[in-house]
């Protein structure tokens, strides 16, 4: 008999989806002596596994290298001149994640025997109960944590005349000669990169006035003048009407600044968004509530509008990373095993963009903590005057702080530059001690590192930081 419950029911959990999510949900409840079951129709691993973090840093990590093989920046190094195997490097890439699938799904089956999997799709077909392989499963409690999946803007021809998302991007057995993207977010600018930094010519289209549009416009602005440097060719404010397959190509009939353009390639990549998969699970029998979306509605401790039944990850529509996904599926699996409580905050949860330069930012953007009503001051302190960066020769980036003009607590970091998703942490561990730039000021850096970018950000509202010695003194 379960700890949780004497009711005659099969598991004390069912989570519906085989991600991280999902996982960190069953992990967290067999720990806390649950009977739970995992069901999940494809692929397990979720998209982070297979589709997303871990396949794309794997590439964006040989294209860098292979970036730097041919255009190094060190005056006396040789560029080499040999071509990629391209075939080899998806071939390792694929390795690599079936390896990581056993090791951080397949084998945590093995370790938890509280835990049933299913590898099968599970449906609803009452409120404790869901269908899964022909089979009748019950519960006491439910975790929706299914994910998201890729979603097309309504093109003419798009469909039609055929393209990609970011899933069949990473298993081209071919390297195209061209290759356009329509979405200057990150999957676009990351697999952008990506092709480019191999040898196709990538054209991205952004329908929007700034590529990365989420991030500092200061940020999207130096961005797409990096990447415009590699060879990457970016449209900004760029409206899609048709999308033509001929023999030879495909055809992508644009209009940009009020002027038709016509870009020809062999692969046409869509990176427009995702879209929560609610679909087929059967929510309208139970009255689960959906948004006009179809992400699923959850109060602070992920509790739908069904008491017993809750949701995690990107399913909710809220901020797509995996690791809020995970953090969410072990809160969500606390809340219904235990009645923790627990409520997810966002105020100090970091993102990143993983492209080269990276990008990262974590807290208030200036345009939000203004908007909040408060008074704000800003800095902006370009990566020239970080001394790890000249070291290294690529002073390419930046680093923005906004601070609380009336004591200056720190509410933003966000930074362009080497290493900018790793820097980022200082950031986090800044906003969620409620840290002022004048405990960052008496804080010692080794020297020289990246990380003194923070240090110096947060002098800079004191001092000319064109002035400063070695060690940001």
């Amino acid at each position: 008999m379960s700890l949780f419950s004497g009711s005659k029911r099969d598991l004390d959990l069912m989570v519906i989806g085989g991600g991280s999510a999902a996982f960190a949900a069953a992990i967290r409840a067999a720990e806390s002596g649950a009977k739970v079951g995992v069901a999940e129709s494809g692929v397990i691993g979720g998209t982070c596994l297979n589709r997303g973090c871990l396949p794309t840093k794997n590439l964006l990590y040989a294209a860098e290298r292979y970036h730097l093989y041919t255009r190094n920046s060190f005056p006396g190094l040789p560029h080499g001149s040999d071509g990629i195997n391209f075939r080899e490097v998806i071939a390792q890439k694929d390795a690599l994640v079936t390896e990581m699938r056993k090791e951080k799904y397949l084998d945590v089956l093995q370790a938890f025997p509280a835990i049933q999997y299913f590898p099968h799709r599970a449906q609803f077909v009452d409120d404790h109960c869901v269908e899964v392989d022909g089979k009748q499963v019950s519960a006491e409690h439910f975790i929706i944590a299914t994910g998201a999946s890729p979603v097309a803007p309504p093109i003419s021809g798009l469909k039609e005349s055929g393209y990609i998302t970011y899933k069949e991007s990473l298993d081209l057995n071919k390297l195209p000669a061209r290759m356009v993207i329509i979405g200057g977010g990150a999957i676009g600018l990351e697999i952008g990169q990506i092709y480019a930094r191999f040898g196709t010519k990538v054209t991205i289209l952004e329908a929007l006035p700034r590529i990365a549009p989420m991030e500092e416009p200061e940020i999207s602005e130096a961005l797409k003048k990096y990447l415009s440097e590699e060879g990457i060719e970016i449209h900004t404010g760029a409206s899609v009407r048709k999308v033509e397959n001929h023999s030879t190509a495909k055809k992508v009939l644009a209009e940009i600044d009020g002027k038709p353009e016509e870009f020809s390639c062999d692969e046409l990549l869509v990176a427009t968004g995702l879209r929560p998969n609610t679909d087929d699970l059967g929510l309208e029998k139970i009255g689960v509530r959906l948004s006009g979306h179809g992400t699923i509605v959850v109060d602070e401790e992920l509790r739908t509008n069904v008491g017993h039944v809750w949701a995690a990850g990107d399913v909710t529509g809220q901020m797509m990373l995996v690791t809020v996904a995970a953090y969410e599926g072990g809160l969500a699996a606390e809340n219904a095993l235990l009645k923790a409580h627990h409520k997810m905050a966002f105020d100090a949860v970091p993102h990143a963009i993983f492209t080269d330069p990276g990008v990262a930012g974590v807290g208030m953007k200036e345009s939000v903590a203004r908007a909040s009503g408060r008074k704000v001051l800003t800095t902006v302190v370009p990566f020239e005057h970080v001394p790890k960066a000249g070291a290294i020769r690529d002073t390419r980036g930046l680093i923005k702080m906004v601070v609380d003009a009336k004591d200056y607590t720190i509410l933003g970091v966000h930074i362009l530059g080497p290493e900018a998703p790793d820097l980022i942490h200082l950031g986090v561990l800044a906003i969620q001690s409620k840290m002022t730039v004048g405990d960052v000021i008496r804080t010692v850096f080794v020297y020289p590192t990246m990380a003194e970018a923070f240090k110096i950000a947060a002098i800079s509202f004191q001092k000319d930081v064109t002035k400063l010695s070695c060690c940001a003194a």
